[in-house]
C-alpha cells in the first residue's frame, strides 16, 4: 500500500533540492525507516502511559489492543518498554493500516493531537534527514574523540516520539547546526554591561571587556531570538549532542547556550535559577563524588552568566574528558552512544556496566543526591580494552537533592532553595529510575529481556543493600509520560507512567 509523503516530509524534500540536493536520494530512501522509528515510540507511549482516552487495553500473544473512548480501537505488536529498534511499521485503527505517526495521531481525534501530530511530522522528516546525512557504509567514520562519539547519536531520544522535533529549524539551518551532520558552528559574543549581569563562579578573561560580559550566543539564538542585539564574531565550536552546547575548537571549556525554541519536550532557554545555583551546586557535586571512592566525577562549572534573560545566559562547563587517562588509552563515551560501541553488545559487558552504573548512582542516591543519568548526561570512562572503569555526569541543572539524607549520612546541606530541593521519597526515585532505567540502561540493552539480565547479573554481584535498591527490583518502574505531555499543554511539570519490572517476568 501506498503511503504518501506528509506535509514536513515534502517541506524538507523540497528546501533540500534547494540547499543540498546531493541528499535528495539518500533523504528518499530513510523516509520508511524514520517513519518506523518514530511511530515505535509512539506505539511505546500508547501501550503504556495513561492517557485518558485509552480506555483498555487487551494483551493477546500476537499483540495488543488498545480500546479507545468512543468506540475505536487500535492494534499494534506486543509493545517492549525498552526496545530501541524501529519494530513497529503499521498500526491499524479501527481496521486501517497507519504507517505514519502524525497521521495516526491526527486520525485518533483527541484533545492538543492536532499539535501532536504536526510535531510528529517534524520529527519524522527531521529524522529522515539526519540519517541521510550519515557517512555512506564502509566510509572510515570510526570515532575517535569523545566529540565524535556524540555525533554517532543519529537518532535523538530513544523513546520520545519527538526524538527529532525541532520546530523552528529549517533544513539549512540543521544541516549547519545540528551535531549528527557534524558541523563547525560559529558563536558570537553579546557584550553586556557587567552591572546588567549576574555572573556566578569565574568569568575568563577572554570572555570579558573592560566592564562588559561578553555571553556566547548561539546563531540560531541570535537570528531568531536576539534579533535586536548585535553579536561580535566570537570563536568556533562543535556542536554536542545536547546540540546547545558545544566544544571550541580550539579547546577548554563547553559551552552551554540559550537556545529558545522546543526541542523533544522542552524549550532551551537557561532559567536565572541555574545561573544563581550553578556555583553552589558545582560545589557540592564535587564533595559528593569524593565520598563516591572515585568511581563518580562531576564536571565543574566554571562560570555562569545571564543578562537577567533566559534568552541571554551561558554556562562553562569543563570537558568531560579531563577524567580520563589518555596516556593509558582510556576514553570518555556518553552512554547514549553505547549502542556504536562494539563491546556493549555483549551480556557480560552490558552487566558489568549495569554494576558500575547502579551500584554508583544508588550510593548516591542513599547519601541524598539524585542524578538525572539518562545518556546524554551520564558518560562512561573506558579502558584502553574497552572495560567501563567509572562514570561521569555533567549538567547538574536538573538534579535533585534531599536535605534529610545529607544531614543522616553527615553531609553539610548546601545553601539553596527552589525545585532542587526535595526529601519526597517518590520524587527522588522518579528522577533517578526514570533516567537510568528506563532510560541510559534500558537503551544500552536495547530489549526489555536484555535489560532484565544485565539488572540480574548486577544484583546478584551485589548492589547497595537499601530501600531505594530494594524498590528498584521490585516495583514497576518509572518513565516520563512524554506524549501525555505533549498531549497536555496546560499541565506544569512533569507526568509520570510506570513501565513492566523486567526483573518480575523472569
Amino acid at each position: 500500500m501506498y503511503f504518501p509523503p506528509s506535509p514536513a516530509e515534502e517541506a524538507v524534500a523540497a528546501e533540500l533540492a534547494s540547499v543540498r540536493p546531493a541528499l535528495e536520494t539518500a533523504y528518499a530512501g530513510a523516509l520508511d525507516g524514520a517513519r518506523a522509528a518514530v511511530l515505535t515510540r509512539l506505539w511505546r507511549a500508547l501501550a503504556f502511559e495513561p492517557l485518558p482516552w485509552v480506555v483498555g487495553r487487551e494483551r493477546g500473544s500476537d499483540g495488543l489492543t488498545l480500546r479507545l473512548a468512543g468506540g475505536g480501537r487500535l492494534d499494534g505488536p506486543p509493545p517492549d518498554a525498552h526496545a530501541t529498534g524501529a519494530y513497529v511499521e503499521e498500526l491499524l485503527l479501527d481496521g486501517k493500516p497507519h504507517r505514519q505517526a502524525a497521521r495516526l495521531m491526527a486520525a485518533l481525534g483527541v484533545p492538543h493531537g492536532e499539535e501532536f501530530a504536526a510535531e510528529l511530522d517534524g520529527s519524522t522528516a527531521s529524522l529522515a534527514l539526519s540519517r541521510a546525512g550519515q557517512p555512506a557504509s564502509g566510509t572510515d567514520f570510526a570515532p575517535r574523540t569523545t566529540r565524535e562519539w556524540e555525533q554517532r547519536v543519529v537518532d535523538g531520544h530513544p523513546y520520545h516520539p519527538n526524538c527529532r522535533s525541532r520546530p523552528g529549524f529549517s533544513v539549512a539551518e540543521q544541516l549547519a547546526y545540528a551535531p549528527e551532520h557534524r558541523p563547525v558552528v560559529e558563536l558570537g559574543l553579546v557584550a553586556v554591561r557587567a552591572e546588567e549581569c549576574l555572573v556566578t563562579g569565574g568569568w575568563p578573561a577572554e570572555l570579558r571587556d573592560g566592564r562588559r560580559i561578553l555571553v556566547p550566543v548561539h546563531p540560531w539564538q541570535a537570528e531568531h531570538v536576539l534579533a535586536h542585539e548585535r553579536p561580535r564574531s566570537g570563536f568556533a565550536a562543535h556542536p554536542l549532542m545536547a546540540l546547545r552546547t558545544l566544544a571550541p575548537v580550539a579547546g577548554g571549556a563547553h559551552v552551554k547556550t540559550a537556545l529558545s525554541t522546543r526541542l523533544t519536550s522542552s524549550v532551551r532557554d537557561i532559567s536565572g535559577y541555574s545561573i544563581e545555583t550553578a556555583a553552589a551546586v558545582s560545589a557540592f557535586a564535587q564533595a559528593l563524588s569524593e565520598r563516591l571512592d572515585g568511581r563518580l566525577h562531576v564536571t565543574r562549572t566554571l562560570g555562569a552568566a545571564t543578562a537577567h534573560s533566559p534568552d541571554l545566559a551561558a554556562v562553562l562547563r569543563e570537558p568531560p574528558e579531563v577524567y580520563a587517562d589518555a596516556a593509558a588509552g582510556e576514553r570518555v563515551l556518553p552512554v547514549a552512544a553505547l549502542a556504536w560501541f562494539p563491546p556493549a553488545r555483549s551480556a557480560a559487558w552490558r552487566a558489568r556496566f549495569a554494576r558500575l552504573a547502579l551500584s554508583v548512582c544508588l550510593r548516591a542516591l542513599e547519601l541524598g543526591v539524585a542524578l538525572e543519568a539518562h545518556g546524554q548526561n551520564l558518560l562512561v570512562v573506558l579502558s584502553a580494552t574497552g572495560v567501563p572503569l567509572r562514570l561521569v555526569y555533567r549538567d547538574l541543572a536538573d538534579i535533585r537533592i534531599s536535605p534529610a539524607r545529607l544531614v543522616r549520612h553527615g553531609l553539610p546541606v548546601p545553601p539553596l532553595s527552589g525545585r532542587l530541593i526535595t526529601d519526597d521519597e517518590t520524587a527522588l526515585r522518579r528522577k533517578l529510575f526514570g533516567s537510568l532505567l528506563t532510560g541510559a540502561l534500558g537503551a544500552t540493552a536495547g530489549s526489555a529481556g536484555a535489560l532484565a539480565e544485565a539488572l540480574a547479573s548486577a544484583a546478584a554481584a551485589g548492589l547497595p543493600a537499601t530501600a531505594d535498591t530494594e524498590a528498584l527490583l521490585t516495583r514497576g518502574l518509572p518513565t516520563k509520560a512524554l506524549t501525555l505531555m505533549r498531549l497536555s499543554p496546560g499541565v506544569p511539570g512533569d507526568q509520570w507512567a510506570e513501565l513492566p519490572n523486567p526483573l518480575a517476568e523472569r
